[in-house]
């Protein structure tokens, strides 16, 4: 799966436990009708992959949904998501939707003007 927008912020990289569990936090803004701030993470090795990235910087990210349960000491079940990050890359300014083509002028779909009423035509309507 992919996500693509504007990088809003890039967050330091942050550094768990004794295990040297290590994450970095990314929030990209779709560029879409209603935009979105996606939060995507990165773990491990992968936190050096923001290093050559900038806030407001066009990008498409390669990620994964994670989900996980966890029993809380009162025996409920809880779940919890995470997207997390394993590739990024430079997306052009205006490729907001790749795979769309690109619109002809509106007066391509202009009426025709130059219509015979007597002409026959086998349409029901």
């Amino acid at each position: 799966m992919e996500v693509q927008g504007r990088i809003k912020v890039i967050g330091e990289t942050q550094s768990f436990g004794s295990n040297g569990f290590r994450k970095r936090e990314v929030v990209v803004t779709t560029e879409e009708q209603y935009p979105q701030h996606i939060m995507v993470e990165f773990v491990q090795d992968k936190t050096d992959l923001l290093n050559s990235f900038q806030v407001g910087q066009q990008v498409k990210i390669s990620i994964n949904l994670r989900g996980r349960e966890w029993v809380n000491p009162q025996g409920e079940t809880k779940y919890f998501n995470s997207i997390q990050g394993w590739r990024i890359e430079a997306a052009p300014a205006d490729a907001s939707n790749p795979e769309m083509p690109p619109v002809p002028p509106a007066k391509a779909f202009a009426p025709a003007d130059d219509l015979n009423e007597e002409d026959n035509d086998d349409l029901p309507f």
